[in-house]
């Protein structure tokens, strides 16, 4: 299986996994891009599973600003941004491939806005590579060197969308910056620091993303919240909402019930 040495395993902490109320989440084996593919595509991932007849698991997903690629061994699809909580039912044996592409790459796999794909789901269209994914895979997803070797295939397909254009790097670079700066609280900011006005980045994050700057804000917001929600020590909600740059608490309770269905404290309750 050609190129599968060249595939990195990565284990991130990934906060915008919320798993299911049970707190179960499937095997889940995440990949890095080859270097060249940085500007196009975040990470890939495949989770396994095998549940008891009958049982079903939702897992529970704040969604990252970007479109998805999935190709299971039962559907394809190209996912657009979610502008809420992303939900995925698990039940019997299966597995999944998804590319978690940048910002970049959303418009030219959409083939326009993608504001047109927010919060919905298309096939994906190229049937030859979901079968090449499918018969590599095979019927054992657990084997690393299958898995590897599909994802060089999504690797080789995804190469079409090089070069990034400028417009796309600076869109990359603007959810890089809000999701990676926590002092970022405000939309003004995030023009102030690429020297654009608010309605330009409006346009853009429209046009290149789907979602609005102030969602990019909320969102990255609601991700730490998540994460520190999860700690071992049961967190002070107000100090959380404080470090958040929320005016209060009830304002950040508020936000995270609207996208997760709970409150911050029902949340930390569940674990995991």
């Amino acid at each position: 299986m050609t190129g599968s040495g060249q595939i990195r395993r990565i284990d991130p902490t990934e906060r915008a996994h919320l798993l299911d109320p049970s707190g179960y989440s499937p095997p889940i084996h995440r990949f890095a891009p080859s270097p060249d593919l940085a500007a196009v595509v975040r990470r890939y991932w495949m989770p396994v599973w095998s549940l008891p007849e009958g049982h079903v698991s939702v897992q529970r997903v704040l969604q990252y600003p970007v479109c998805l690629v999935v190709v299971s061994d039962t559907y394809a699809m190209l996912v657009g941004p979610s502008s809420g909580l992303s939900t995925t039912e698990l039940s019997g044996s299966g597995w999944a491939l998804g590319t978690m592409l940048q910002p970049a790459a959303g418009l030219t796999l959409v083939g326009g806005p993608v504001q047109r794909l927010t919060d919905a789901a298309v096939p994906f269209a190229d049937a030859d590579l979901v079968d090449s994914i499918r018969a590599t895979v095979g019927v054992d997803p657990h084997d690393p060197d299958r898995r590897h070797a599909a994802v060089s295939l999504m690797e080789d397909w995804l190469r079409r969308l090089l070069p990034v254009d400028d417009e796309g790097l600076l869109v990359n670079a603007i959810v890089e910056y809000v999701e990676g700066d926590s002092d970022v609280h405000r939309v003004g900011q995030v023009c102030e620091k690429f020297s654009i006005t608010e309605r330009t980045l409006q346009r853009l994050t429209a046009r290149r993303i789907g979602l609005s700057p102030k969602w990019l804000v909320q969102r990255r917001r609601l991700h730490e919240a998540a994460e520190r929600l999860r700690a071992d020590d049961r967190p002070d909600l107000a100090r959380v909402a404080a470090d958040l740059g929320y005016a209060d608490q009830a304002h950040f309770g508020r936000d995270f019930r609207a996208v997760t269905g709970l409150t911050p404290g029902e949340f930390a309750a569940e674990g995991g």
